[in-house]
This record gives structure tokens, C-alpha cells and sequence, in this order.
């Protein structure tokens, strides 16, 4: 694979988040956590982790949207809405096409007009609130495990790839994989740019960094409790499940990959929320409450 980088320009934040876009056209984005970290002693292995149910319990978009509607950011109304629509994805488990579709089209336009250092400052606060007591202990010594090896350690996430920097550069990791949002003079238009980190696109995007940084994905391990990351476990050369779903634990059993656990119950899985349904959920959640999300959001 043979891929383009690009950093700075339009998608210039607070941070830099390098663009990439394949030979297929497949556009990704990822952001270091730090502007400078230890050089790897390992630098062709790598591990990638799902962050939703596998880094933390829970969605960190979720998480961000209880933040904010702490700070007044949204409605309690928006919150609870947001509550209902969550009860029904897990019910009916209506992660398909059509859904995805939908969940690309409204996924960013909560920050449309937010200034990407205020997400960002936003993110630091919040995780230090929320989801920092919601990381998995154990998934955070697995993560660690391989920094210690010399290797370099990523999340890739369907959230946007300013939160997943901050939940990184917040856990000490090299930095994230994750939806890119189109930015025009420091702020977001609403506007994707590449696909929804979801499914096929996280593998497309550890390609296109193994492209870019070096890689070599046989030597590379991943990490997820989702059957929909298999794209992205069979990437690379190990897969282990973390806290996995029904489906990904059958087939982790039928090919000998690795299982881990940390839940405490087996409630813990029938709790857990999908990270792309809680994307598509929190842009359904607050697109009621746009009207005052706008007139509230940071100058």
C-alpha cells in the first residue's frame, strides 16, 4: 500500500493530526499524543486498541456528552433521549448499513463551529472526570506491556481523533486513530473527512500507518471486544479479545486467539454500548438540543 501523508493545512488544531489517503481513495487520520515521545526500541511492532468496552467501560463519546451536559452544553431532555435511543440500539443490535450510513451523515455535527482547542481542553477536563475511573485496569497493563517492550501503542476509535489524543497522551500512549472532522480556520464545519472509524475503515487506517510509520503488521497485535473489529484483528499478526461480545468470542475460540476479561459479571456484556451506535446516538441526542448547544458553546 502506498500512502500519502499530509499534515498541518485545513486540519491543523491544537495538535497535529496527520491525513493519509491510499491508493484506493480510503482517506484516514491519526494524532500523536505527544509532540515528542521515547523512541521505540521495537519500532516495526506496534499494538492497536479499540477504546469503547476494551480501553474503558463504556462509549467515551458518551462519557464526553455527559460532560458537557454538566457544563450546560446540553439539556438534561437531550441526556435523556440520548438514554432511550441507547436502551433500543441494544436491543434491536442495529449496527447495519443503513445505520452507519445515517451515523456518518450526523456524527460530527454536534461540534459544527466548535473551536478544535476548546473540544480539546473539553476532552482533558472530562476525562480526567469520567472516564479515567471507567479505564480497565487490565487493558491498561496489557497497553503497558508493550511500551515497556519498546513497541509503540495506539487506540483506534470511532470518536473523533482530537478525543481519542487526549484519552492517549492521558493513559501515556503514542496516539490515536480516529474519525477525522474537517476543519476550516481552527473550528469544525460538521463535515467528515474519510469514513466513520468503524469496521473495514480501522483496518484500512493501521495499514495506511503501518505505511506511513514504518510497520510491519505481522508483528503488530490488536485489541477489541467487538466481532465488528475483526477487519481489524485479522490485520495484524496477533488478535486478542478483550471483554469480547458473543460473536467475537466464538470466533476468538475457533481460531485460538487470545481472551481476555476484566468484567465482573457477565451483565457487564449485556451493558456494554457499541462505540459507532453511540456516535450515531449522541448526534441523534443532540440534535434537539442544537439550538441551545449553539448559543452555549465556547467563544
Amino acid at each position: 500500500m502506498q500512502g500519502r501523508s499530509s499534515e498541518g493545512g485545513a486540519m491543523a488544531g491544537t495538535h497535529r493530526v496527520t491525513v493519509s489517503t491510499d491508493a484506493h481513495g480510503h482517506t484516514t487520520g491519526w494524532a500523536d499524543a505527544t509532540a515528542v515521545g521515547p523512541t521505540p526500541t521495537d519500532p516495526r511492532a506496534a499494538a492497536f486498541f479499540d477504546v469503547d468496552n476494551t480501553m474503558m467501560r463504556g462509549a467515551s463519546i458518551y462519557w464526553f456528552a455527559r460532560g458537557l451536559a454538566a457544563r450546560r452544553y446540553f439539556t438534561t431532555g437531550d441526556l435523556a433521549r440520548f438514554a432511550w435511543q441507547q436502551t433500543r440500539y441494544r436491543v434491536l443490535a442495529t449496527e447495519h448499513a443503513g445505520d452507519m450510513s445515517q451515523a456518518r451523515q450526523a456524527a460530527l455535527a454536534f461540534v459544527e463551529g466548535w473551536r478544535v482547542g476548546d473540544v480539546e481542553r473539553l476532552a482533558e477536563e472530562i476525562f480526567d472526570e469520567l472516564m479515567a475511573p471507567r479505564i480497565w485496569a487490565g487493558t491498561r497493563r496489557l497497553a503497558q506491556r508493550h511500551l515497556d517492550a519498546g513497541q509503540r501503542v495506539w487506540l483506534v476509535s470511532a470518536a473523533p481523533v482530537e478525543i481519542g489524543r487526549v484519552i492517549a497522551a492521558r493513559l501515556g500512549l503514542t496516539g490515536a486513530i480516529g474519525t477525522v472532522a474537517e476543519v476550516v480556520d481552527g473550528a469544525y464545519t460538521g463535515r467528515l473527512v474519510g469514513e466513520l472509524m468503524h469496521g473495514p475503515a480501522k483496518a484500512e487506517a493501521v495499514s495506511q500507518l503501518a505505511t506511513v510509520e514504518g510497520l510491519d503488521l505481522p508483528r503488530c497485535t490488536a485489541y477489541s471486544d467487538s466481532s465488528n473489529d475483526l477487519p481489524m484483528l485479522t490485520a495484524v499478526g496477533r488478535a486478542v479479545a478483550v471483554n469480547p461480545d458473543g460473536a467475537l468470542l466464538r470466533v476468538a475460540r475457533e481460531r485460538g486467539w487470545e481472551v481476555r476479561d476484566f468484567r465482573t459479571g457477565r451483565r457487564a456484556a449485556r451493558i456494554a454500548v457499541p462505540s459507532t451506535a453511540a456516535l450515531g446516538l449522541l448526534a441523534g441526542a443532540v440534535s434537539a438540543g442544537r439550538a441551545l448547544h449553539r448559543r452555549r458553546r465556547p467563544a
